[in-house]
């Protein structure tokens, strides 16, 4: 038992030292001994991990247990002897990264390959300098296809329409053909034809069949089948469709421009930027080009907040386990007018922050009138006032310098736990974060600073279908 115990504890310590470097470590003058390696069982040095085929038979792996399979990214603990004689490791005929800071004659730690096998095993070779191979029976679970919380590239793509959806383990094969599905109007499951499989499994384009309808899409490899967490067509925690379905729209300052055109996704759509609107270098203010302002509440005394325009946006959707959930919303910026300043600030604020009017509501004991104070820094309201309340920061022009959809709609994910931001683009304390579900009363899409510098630009911002749904 005490032997087991150390060898635990040290398999412990070099799986935490993966994420460091030491001044001490000089991998460049290990040296593999002779001899032949022998396994006597493995470990698994992963925590508490949910096995991805959700298989009931095989719930998880805990720290320590012995295994005799993992899934890709698992760390694992083999205990043996003359293990510094491994000069190559494989799972399948997948090669493994040796960590030679890591390897003693008791225990080698290796990670399960996040590459799929062409060649199934069920093996792990173990392989000397001297080319001796030493196998062991160890089952690779590979996991039904997973997709991105953002993997569709648009989800109100039209029907008909070439669209792709990003994931991981998108494996065709020939006696199991890859398949992706999606719900008809009668709830049925209709399928799509594929026109690309990534080589590394990691994307599909399909067509999107013409009986589509809202609802998830269904992906099944020889491995399983795993639906999408967004739907196609997605209306849940609608906000804003700008269609009149809602009935929202321009509740602030500003009158932000609606409309439709040739270019439009589904009806209606708002427009930031228009008619030339600059943003300068920095993205200075220019709230009545580049603002899109929802406060909640009404010009009566009290206020109304439960229903019409001005609902206050919790009463509209749900915002109960906000952690687990994403703004959504389409984006389409055509290739002549490139966005490249500015980060788009995207705030939701609770009634103590801002209402349309300031006027009493019932229940809330302090209520703030119409204001920009988290935007410009102003007020005696506390951090909040001061610009320091939590806001999502979107500005994707930053990895190339500019940014456009390529006169294209995309769909647009921005965690709700990502909202932390204060104006400057700083991260906020986590005191200044919306967490329940009264911090989502009102809305604000403002592009402006973000403590960023780019390149003067006139941008024009299209954006449809604002909503708020599960991303877990």
């Amino acid at each position: 038992m005490k032997k087991t115990n150390n060898i635990l504890l040290l398999a412990a310590i070099a799986a935490a030292g993966f994420a460091f470097t030491s001044c001490e470590d000089q991998p460049d003058k290990f040296e593999n001994t002779s001899g032949i390696p022998s396994v006597n069982y493995i470990r698994s040095l992963s925590g508490e991990t949910q096995n991805p085929n959700k298989d009931p038979e095989d719930k998880h792996y805990t720290f320590g247990e012995l295994v005799e399979k993992a899934s890709p990214n698992e760390v694992l603990c083999l205990v043996g002897n003359n293990l510094k004689s491994v000069y190559k490791a494989f799972f399948n005929d997948c090669e493994v990264t040796l960590n030679t800071s890591y390897m003693e004659d008791k225990t080698l730690i290796l990670t399960v390959p996040e590459k799929i096998p062409t060649r199934v095993t069920d093996k792990i070779y173990l392989v000397t300098k001297s080319n001796d191979t030493v196998k062991y029976d160890f089952h690779v679970i590979i996991p039904a296809p997973t997709m991105n919380i953002d993997g569709m590239t648009c989800e109100y793509a039209e029907r008909g329409s070439v669209a792709t959806i990003t994931g991981k383990y998108m494996i065709d094969d020939p006696s199991y053909p890859l398949t992706v599905k999606f719900t008809s109007e009668n709830g049925s499951l209709i399928k799509a034809e594929i026109k690309k499989i990534a080589e590394d499994y990691t994307s599909i384009d399909f067509v999107i069949p013409e009986e589509a309808a809202e609802g998830p899409i269904y992906v099944s490899s020889i491995y399983g089948e795993s639906k999408t967490v967004f739907n196609y067509m997605d209306s849940r925690g609608m906000l804003f469709d700008f269609d009149g379905k809602t009935g929202l729209g321009n509740h602030g300052w500003h009158s932000r421009t609606i409309k439709s055109d040739e270019t439009s996704l589904c009806g209606n759509f708002l427009q930031l930027g228009e008619n030339g609107a600059t943003l300068s270098e920095d993205a200075g203010w220019d709230d009545s080009n580049f603002s899109f302002e929802y406060w909640a509440g009404s010009w009566d005394t009290p206020q109304n907040i439960t229903s019409g325009d001005g609902i206050a946006l919790f009463n509209l959707a749900d915002f109960k386990d906000c952690q687990n959930k994403a703004l959504k919303f389409e984006m389409y910026i055509p290739s002549s007018n490139p966005w490249q300043a500015g980060a788009m600030q995207i705030c939701f604020q609770p009634l103590e922050q801002v209402t349309i009017s300031g006027n009493a509501i019932e229940g809330y004991d302090n209520v703030a009138a119409a204001n920009m104070y988290v935007f410009n820094g102003e007020g005696t309201g506390g951090d909040w006032a001061k610009g320091k309340w939590g806001r999502g920061m979107y500005r994707p022009w930053t990895d190339t310098g500019k940014f456009d959809t390529g006169d294209k709609w995309i769909t647009v994910t921005i965690p709700l736990t990502s909202l932390i931001y204060d104006r400057t683009g700083a991260v906020t304390d986590t005191n200044n974060t919306p967490s329940k579900e009264t911090d989502f009363a009102s809305f604000t899409m403002f592009v402006m600073g973000g403590g960023i510098t780019g390149t003067e630009c006139s941008p024009i911002i299209k954006v449809d279908n604002i909503r708020v749904v599960p991303i877990k």
